[in-house]
């Protein structure tokens, strides 16, 4: 399912910082797309559907530990005050790992609503009732969901037609064919005793197509093995690299 014509994907997050976003979002690539349309940004501060004076949107943990945890009916308002019509995202470092096929998958969505958690994370209660997504970019921990989501939105946002200028460059990029990118080149020819290889100034295109690919193959084959192993198994190194 793609997003309607002259309808913008959408990005709902939910936080106790709004003021965080569009943050980095706001520049470059997905600022110019923000800008014209192409897509939106909706934050909507987790706080106001506290139920106090302070806007309390955490508790201590049931059982100890150190820490204070998200509340569930908190949480829950917002979430029904987001509304939204795509997946409901959890960033968090027990979930699935984000890849390249996931960000394609939720770039097709209309829109998607991400939940940036604080403190020791939220009440798994939540998790269960709205059948919440949890995505992973990593094994490491992040002092809260903000920077995460907005890797996530960022990585869905090149994606949608008419952000990047060519096709070709985002069929190229590294995860793409399932191999991380070959190596770029550019002026000056020589720099401090080092040289373009000699076949990017060929001008022979095919060539230069089979060079790129020999080298995503060689440093996909050296430096990510798990991803290598899946390639093989798809069938796609070539002749040279199956060995």
């Amino acid at each position: 399912m793609t997003p309607a014509v002259g309808k913008p994907w959408t990005a709902r997050v939910l936080t106790i910082f709004p003021e965080m976003f569009p943050g980095p979002l706001g520049y470059s690539l997905a600022g110019r797309a923000l800008e014209t349309g192409v897509w939106k940004l909706e934050a909507v501060d987790i706080r106001a559907f506290a139920r106090d004076k302070h806007r309390t949107v955490d508790d201590a943990p049931f059982g100890g530990g150190p820490g204070m945890v998200m509340r569930p009916d908190v949480l829950n308002a917002a979430i029904e005050a987001a509304g939204g019509r795509g997946p409901l995202l959890y960033l968090s470092p027990r979930g699935r790992l984000l890849d390249q096929a996931k960000v394609r998958a939720l770039a097709e969505q209309p829109e998607i609503v991400v939940i940036c958690g604080r403190f020791e994370g939220i009440d798994e209660r939540i998790l269960e009732a709205r059948a919440i997504e949890e995505l992973s970019l990593g094994d490491f921990v992040l002092s809260g969901g903000e920077p995460a989501a907005i890797c996530l939105i960022d990585a869905c946002v090149r994606l949608l037609p008419g952000v990047m200028g060519r096709v070709a460059s985002l069929e190229e990029e590294s995860f793409e064919r399932g191999l991380l990118e070959y190596p770029h080149y550019t002026r000056p020819q020589r720099w401090e005793g080092r040289e373009v290889p000699d076949v990017l100034l060929s001008g022979h295109h095919e060539r230069i197509r089979a060079w790129r690919l020999s080298q995503a193959e060689r440093i996909t084959r050296q430096r990510r093995p798990d991803l290598w192993s899946r390639y093989l198994a798809a069938g796609n190194a070539t002749e040279g690299d199956r060995l």
